[in-house]
C-alpha cells in the first residue's frame, strides 16, 4: 500500500513541486528508483509513477504563485 506524505507549502521547491524519492518518504538505498519531479502545486497532490507514494499539501496550505 502506498504512503501519503503531507507537505507544507515551504516544502515545495520554487516550481511548486518535489522530487521522489524524497528523504520524507524514508526510502532505503536498496528500494530507491530514478529521481522524478512531481508537480504538487498544480492540483494539491501528485503520485510517483515508480513507487506510488503520494505527495499532498496539508489541508489549509496555500502555494503562492509568482507572476
Amino acid at each position: 500500500m502506498s504512503n501519503a506524505i503531507e507537505l507544507l507549502a515551504k516544502d515545495l521547491n520554487a516550481q511548486g513541486g518535489v522530487f521522489c524519492p524524497s528523504p520524507q518518504a524514508d526510502m532505503k538505498l536498496w528500494n530507491t528508483h530514478p529521481k522524478v519531479y512531481l508537480d504538487v502545486a498544480k492540483t494539491g497532490s501528485a503520485k510517483c509513477p515508480y513507487c506510488g507514494t503520494v505527495y499532498q499539501l496539508k489541508a489549509g496550505e496555500v502555494v503562492a504563485h509568482g507572476h
